[in-house]
This record gives structure tokens, sequence and C-alpha cells, in this order.
């Protein structure tokens, strides 16, 4: 992943899509990686996929399924990404889907909100 997010979570659009996709893939292929590493790839902002224009031998690896580009939008689908897990979205409540990463993070942040209040009590 390259780039920024802002403070709603949203992904910015990248300069040099081309160069930076087209660069890790050939590391991947001169590693040896490409088309034996489940879900190789990169992440790249939703707003850079429509000026991509990338080598062929590139799409073609793509079209197989051997490297993977991956257009996300938000900071959790980055999270799904590299987790394969739900990020889960807030309900009403303000709590998250059971089993999610949102909801794992919201329990270990409770956790350790409750241990820095007895920490400070005593």
């Amino acid at each position: 992943m390259t780039g920024s997010v802002n403070q709603m979570g949203d992904i910015q659009p990248i300069g040099g899509a081309n160069e930076k996709v087209e660069g890790f893939f050939d590391l991947c292929k001169a590693s040896g990686k490409l088309g034996k590493t489940a879900g190789l790839g990169v992440m790249i902002p939703h707003q850079n996929v429509e000026n991509l224009t990338l080598r062929s031998e590139v799409v073609e690896a793509v079209r197989k399924g051997e490297f993977h580009i991956y257009a996300v939008q938000i900071i959790d689908d980055g999270v799904e990404v590299l987790t394969g897990v739900s990020a889960g979205k807030a309900g009403a409540d303000g709590g998250y889907p059971k089993g999610t990463v949102n909801a794992l993070v919201s329990k270990r942040l409770r956790e350790m909100a409750e241990s820095m209040k007895s920490f400070s009590a005593s």
C-alpha cells in the first residue's frame, strides 16, 4: 500500500501508480514468488484504477490470478485484504459484529482502558 488516508478513513489517490505496481510486480517475479504466493499483489486507491496502463505481462499475471491488484476505498477495505477477515461496520449501538477486526480492536481498547483505570487507582 502506498499513499495516505484522511481523517475519515478514506484512501487518497497516489501519483505514479503504474510505476509502483509494475515495480512491485518486477520484485515479485525476480524473487520467484509470482504465482506461488496466495494473494500476492498490491493495494491501490480505487481512484487510480481507471488510469492504470500496465504492461501486458502484468495484466496477464492478474488475469491468471498470479498477481492481484486490490482497489481500496476506505481503510477497512485494506484491513480486510491484509487479514482476510471482515473489518465490520458499527451498528446503531456503536458496537461491531462479533468476530470482525473492529470488534477485536474495540474489545482490546476497552481492556486497555480498564487496565489503565486500575493502574491509576493503585
